[in-house]
């Protein structure tokens, strides 16, 4: 009896691992920074279907460079910050930025994405040098 039980289960587990392996096994995580330029980092800000984004506050200095991408977890979203005239969206969903002057700046979404569209709100704190 316990033959025909280990036999069930060692057939079930091997059908499931072929199956992984054929259709549905999940592709192993992405460095996206490692194939930047030197001296150059990676900013993604995630645009979320709660209206929020990943982070409440970004930050970075004077004479940072970094790339900004937009990255919608679910739903339509943009980025807008009007003073450093960054507009991202799915059709155009980064920016290279260089940071010359410390200040705050607020991120906020600027397609129309639903009842929470007013409150999807951030901010980026460029600190000095």
């Amino acid at each position: 009896m316990h033959k025909w039980i280990m036999f069930i289960v060692f057939t079930a587990a091997s059908l499931l691992g072929v199956y992984l392996l054929t259709f549905n096994l999940p592709a192993k995580p992405v460095d996206e920074s490692a194939g930047l330029p030197e001296g150059v980092s990676l900013m993604k800000i995630q645009a979320r279907s709660d209206f929020t984004f990943n982070e409440e506050v970004y930050t970075a200095k004077v004479g940072d460079k970094v790339i900004m991408k937009l990255e919608n977890k679910s739903g339509v979203h943009g980025v807008k910050i009007d003073a450093l005239n960054v507009d991202l969206s799915n059709e155009n969903p980064q920016t290279e930025l260089e940071f010359t002057e410390p200040g705050e700046y607020e991120i906020y979404c600027s397609i129309p994405c639903g009842q929470g569209h007013t409150t999807m709100k951030s901010k980026l704190v460029i600190e000095a040098a």
